[in-house]
């Protein structure tokens, strides 16, 4: 029997499995990352290969919290507790090895302003030059990465930014109701903490409609 099928069986005790169904560890993953496609009666369980390492219950927690997902359920087992915890502190452990200095520095000007300089640094790295993606936060593998577009843009612009994603490793997520919430009421409330914020939200709009309008006319001279 593999996790999956040990997964269903734990959640839904007594139900037939009507699906076929199978797990696939892959490299092209970011770490503890993982995913469950429908394909007509087969389910498959995508997850990558930094699971393999970690224990059976933490990983059928995983495949629960998934299934859930995928068959609109709200249903909460041990495991899919385990897994939670697992995932918010999975960044403890994660290697340190990814910096810049620019990124460092705002990292640093917002700890210090709103977190006391309690928040631990974790991998810092610069992103594609996107307009639509200006920042994330993957627990996986405790990494803030910041679109280029920032690069010579006010850094007030990347400080908040900065502070939008660095909220995400303080909070992680909550799960209520069936629902996995990134942004939480208190998540909210902090946010717009940062200084005239509103006003930002909309230089950061003006920002990215420039950097689109650059790109297409450098395309159009091409």
């Amino acid at each position: 029997m593999n996790i999956a099928e040990e997964a269903f069986m734990e959640l839904y005790p007594g139900k037939s499995l009507s699906y076929n169904i199978s797990v696939k560890y892959s490299r092209q993953f970011k770490p503890y990352n993982a995913n469950v496609r429908r394909y007509g009666n087969n389910l498959v369980f995508h997850l990558s290969k930094d699971w393999r390492k970690i224990s059976r219950e933490i990983q059928i927690g995983l495949v629960q919290e998934l299934l859930t997902k995928i068959l609109k359920d709200k249903k909460k087992t041990m495991n899919m507790e385990l897994y939670t915890m697992f995932l918010k502190n999975v960044h403890i452990a994660i290697p340190k090895t990814k910096t810049d200095s620019i990124l460092e520095a705002s990292f640093n000007r917002n700890n210090d302003s709103f977190f006391s300089g309690m928040l631990d640094i974790p991998n810092l790295e610069w992103g594609s030059d996107s307009t639509s993606k200006l920042g994330s936060y993957e627990y996986g593998s405790d990494t803030i990465t910041i679109s280029s577009i920032f690069r010579f843009a006010d850094p007030i612009l990347m400080d908040y930014v900065m502070y939008h994603e660095m909220l995400h490793k303080k909070f992680k997520f909550e799960s209520k109701n069936g629902r996995t919430l990134h942004h939480s009421p208190e998540f909210k409330k902090m946010e717009s903490k940062f200084p005239n914020h509103e006003m930002l939200e909309k230089e950061l709009s003006s920002l990215a409609r420039k950097h689109r309008f650059s790109f297409r006319r450098a395309i159009l001279s091409f």
